[in-house]
């Protein structure tokens, strides 16, 4: 029972401390580093998506959004920056790490992400499509 309630206070402490370095990195962090961080080209100087970029960077109209224009929910901001935050992090770590994967692939939830912004941006052609 003892174990229990020490780990229960280790984790509550340590949610706690993520939370204020949290805060004090939004509060005192480097100016415009969210904004920064939404800009394709911040996308490609950490991953190795050379070749992703420079496709998106050809593809004609798609090339005035952002990847997280796609990539991430936009529904509403909370979802936003969660999984800003989570796709951000498991990639500071693969490449730091060095296991960055030489065939870079979505995964489910980023596949129907992309899905779900790709109906809300085309939504009027979507509502014309005949899907029977």
């Amino acid at each position: 029972m003892t174990i229990v309630r020490s780990s229960g206070k280790k984790l509550a402490l340590s949610v706690l401390l993520l939370g204020m370095a949290a805060g004090g990195f939004l509060a005192f962090g480097p100016p415009q580093l969210l904004a920064k961080s939404e800009q394709p080209l911040f996308c490609a100087s950490c991953h190795v998506m050379e070749s992703q970029y420079e496709a998106w960077f050809h593809q004609g109209a798609h090339r005035r959004k952002a990847c997280v224009d796609c990539h991430l929910s936009n529904n509403n901001w909370p979802t936003h920056y969660v999984w800003k935050s989570i796709d951000g992090m498991k990639d500071v770590v693969f490449f730091y790490s060095g296991h960055v994967p030489e065939n870079i692939e979505i995964t489910d939830h980023g596949r129907d992400t992309v899905k779900e912004n790709c109906i809300r941006c085309h939504e009027t052609a979507v509502d014309r499509m005949d899907t029977s």
